[in-house]
């Protein structure tokens, strides 16, 4: 993992990571010490009931989301991101200053005040990090930027509310709560100096004030790329369910294994470390790619550990007088309830991290930051659903542990929801679990395919799963053209079909299939996607380069597109391959984790793309092995 990490010594993104670790901090030390303080104390301050105030912070707080995202994102698409930082920050100075003077005034208003405009900070800044690590950071180092990003938010959440609690408790007046913020923030200033420009992409963009109008325009924006969209309401499911399980924290600790405030802080911890670990875990899982696939594999431990989570919860632990800390680790069950939480944050990096990496590579530059800003207003939506959706199923008498069970199960029906969808999601995590099983794969040349834009792929045919290989291991969705016999196949046919695979036939076999498999690839190359085909006609009976068919020079007359040939070796010897005959005979007969190569040649000129031209390249780039 030294290469995200070492993220964190390029002036181009350590100054934006301290920032933005520094805001997250400090919002969650004023908010938190503001809410111990007038918990504690609320008669002195207010006459809105002290169990109530939690909820009344929490509301304020998060209004600003719905009120200014949409402005924040066209900011951030009109001005340079990095002069925005440093004016966010200066805000966040001022508001310490008004929560100063309200702690002298002892006044409740100024108070709400500055805790809806630290609010209006964070919306503000929202936009700005997430859309700004496209602009310094290369392909490869967006998932281990977003990785070090969420690990950051959430530990300085973590770190922030408990400072908060801590500073609420020991200081003589409350305007040291202000002031200690007002430090973190000066601080958080003097390093987004250190943040490179970041130079708008649309400078003449036209201010909308219009909330209703604007928020409604960068949903527009958001939906106009569907899987973008998706993954919107995936990361915002992932905010809903992750805010339920902070929520319950306190009443689960107190109510359900009987302990105190220390337990609360173990808890919290347990599973704010769990996403950060997950986040970091997902740059050497990925290969340094924005691996979508690892986006199920999350749901998938979301639901289970929530499930188990429900199993482990003890029953009448609580019943007696609250146990110490020490006490309540003497009990095997409450480390299972703590190894579900840590789970539940690891799988939870895995689901989370993906999705903000897909979000920025897919969106339009020219509307990215609007694009996140969307993504914001739907996941504050979503937490506030959440939030009142428990409200009604604890009043309604569930217990916390029943509430975590159907959080999960839900968890599982909205992931099939998304993954029907989009298949592409299920595909990619079929490929990635298959390579990450079967094979150890090495890629070579892959930045010569085209991040955008039609182009041809042509490649050799060696196993059943050559299509799976290339589909987990190009960044991009593939519309593979393939032998209709194989839609028929279990595993390789689900894929296929819901992969937008092109089925194909002879002339012999089926003339009007043939037709339009080629018009349906020509319509393809047209809307600007990658088409994969191999020439070869079907899979090699030796393990050799078989002819290549004429099928290439007439998808090149009707389209003349770059053409980028692939070779795959390796896989000859394989379960998957035909080197007895007939394949998928003997089952592990090259072990676990077999070597296996991918190559890309560089683009050729459609006009030189002969299939015996394309031959020799793929020959030349797969080399003796098979």
């Amino acid at each position: 993992m030294s290469g995200q990490f070492g993220l964190l010594k390029q002036k181009r993104f350590a100054p934006l990571f301290v920032t933005q670790f520094l805001g997250a901090f400090n919002d969650n030390l004023f908010k938190n010490a503001l809410i111990v303080l007038l918990t504690f104390h609320a008669a002195q301050w207010t006459a809105i009931k002290p169990e109530l105030l939690g909820s009344v912070a929490a509301g304020i707080f998060i209004l600003p989301f719905f009120l200014f995202s949409a402005t924040a994102g066209q900011l951030a698409d009109k001005y340079d991101k990095a002069r925005l930082s440093r004016l966010v920050k200066v805000l966040e100075m001022l508001i310490m200053v008004i929560a100063a003077a309200g702690f002298f005034l002892h006044s409740f208003p100024a108070l709400m005040a500055a805790l809806f405009l630290l609010g209006l900070h964070s919306t503000l800044f929202g936009p700005v990090k997430y859309a700004i690590l496209p602009q310094h950071l290369r392909t490869d180092e967006l998932v281990g930027g977003n990785a070090l990003i969420e690990a950051g938010t959430f530990i300085a959440i973590l770190v922030g509310t408990l400072a908060g609690g801590l500073l609420a408790g020991s200081v003589e007046h409350p305007a040291w709560i202000a002031a200690g913020g007002f430090v973190v923030a000066a601080a958080g200033y003097l390093t987004s100096r250190g943040i490179p420009p970041a130079p708008a992409p649309v400078p003449e963009l036209s201010i909308n004030l219009n909330p209703l109008s604007e928020t409604w325009r960068n949903i527009a924006f958001a939906r106009g790329n569907r899987t973008v969209f998706l993954s919107i309401l995936g990361i915002s499911w992932f905010w809903l369910y992750g805010a339920l399980f902070l929520a319950q924290f306190p009443a689960y600790a107190k109510d359900v294994l009987g302990g105190g405030e220390t337990m609360v802080t173990v808890l919290l911890a347990i599973f704010t470390v769990g996403i950060g670990i997950g986040s970091l875990l997902c740059e050497r899982m990925s290969g340094k790619r924005v691996e979508i696939g690892l986006v199920p594999f999350g749901s998938i431990g979301l639901t289970l550990f929530g499930i188990d989570l429900y199993f482990a919860s003890p029953v009448g632990l609580a019943a007696t007088v609250p146990h110490g800390l020490v006490e309540l680790l003497g009990h095997a069950a409450v480390w299972r309830v703590l190894f579900d939480l840590m789970m539940l944050g690891v799988f939870g990096g895995f689901f989370i991290v993906p999705l903000y990496a897909l979000v920025q590579t897919r969106s339009e530059a020219s509307h990215r930051a609007r694009v996140i800003a969307a993504n914001n207003i739907v996941n504050a939506l979503f937490m506030v659903i959440g939030a009142l959706g428990a409200v009604a199923l604890l009043d309604a008498g569930l217990s916390i542990p029943a509430l975590f069970g159907v959080a999960a199960l839900l968890n599982a029906l909205v992931a099939i929801y998304i993954y029907k969808l989009v298949p592409e999601f299920l595909l990619r995590f079929i490929a990635w679990l298959l390579v990450k099983a079967a094979y150890r794969l090495r890629c070579a040349g892959l930045e010569h395919i085209p991040e955008e834009g039609p182009a041809l792929l042509v490649a050799n045919h060696v196993s059943f799963v050559d299509t799976v290989i290339l589909m987990g291991a190009v960044q991009r969705p593939i519309r593979f053209v393939i032998d209709q016999r194989f839609f028929d196949k279990p595993l390789i046919g689900f894929m296929l079909r819901h992969g937008g695979a092109i089925p194909m036939a002879s002339a012999k076999e089926d003339p009007a299939r043939m037709e339009e498999a080629f018009a349906t690839v020509s319509q393809a190359l047209k809307n600007g996607e990658l088409v994969a085909i191999f020439p070869e006609g079907g899979i090699s009976p030796d393990g050799e380069l078989q002819p290549f068919r004429p099928g290439i020079d007439r998808i090149l007359a009707a389209d003349p597109v770059p053409v980028v040939p692939l070779a795959l070796s390796g896989l000859w010897g394989s379960f998957f391959s035909r080197i007895d005959g007939a394949a998928m005979q003997r089952p592990f007969r090259r072990g676990f984790f077999a070597p296996i190569e991918l190559r890309a040649g560089l683009p050729v000129d459609p006009a030189a793309a002969t299939p015996e031209a394309l031959r020799v390249q793929v020959s030349e780039l797969r080399g003796e092995r098979k």
